[in-house]
């Protein structure tokens, strides 16, 4: 009695599941490099051993130009990196804005290596009379 195989080996492999795999992938690594928000200014930051773990969702960041052409001042303020400047009496009023629906307001302040303590506490002001906490950003030593 010759006990035959009904069903055939089939040697075909389909891609459909590793396509999908791919895919997947690449959809995670496209939405975790946007969550990356670097500082779009080259700033010369103050070293500090210090470092905080804290997260800001906002960014202040002030430039110092000092006597370069075409610049409207020796100081440019600058929200979340923006490469265009705003005037420091639009600062506060961004700042609340970009804030207004945060639990634990936080902001960093990037500022210059070269940019006077005066003009980073006009930013600190801000967050003081705002009930908001503030990060000085720095490079580390």
């Amino acid at each position: 009695m010759a006990i035959k195989r009904t069903t055939r080996v089939d040697s075909s492999f389909s891609m459909s599941s590793m396509t999908d795999i791919v895919f997947l992938l690449l959809i995670f690594f496209l939405v975790t490099s946007t969550l990356i928000n670097p500082n779009a200014l080259k700033l010369l930051l103050p070293k500090s051993t210090g470092q905080v773990s804290a997260k800001a969702t906002v960014s202040v960041s002030i430039k110092d130009w000092g006597k370069e052409k075409g610049k409207a001042g020796p100081y440019t303020f600058h929200i979340n990196g923006e490469e265009t400047a705003i005037d420091f009496s639009e600062v506060e009023g961004a700042v609340i804005g970009l804030l207004q629906d945060e639990e634990d307001p936080t902001f960093s302040i990037y500022a210059d290596e070269t940019v006077p303590v005066g003009e980073v506490v006009q930013v600190m002001n801000i967050a003081k009379r705002n009930h908001y906490k503030v990060i000085m950003a720095t490079s580390p030593e």
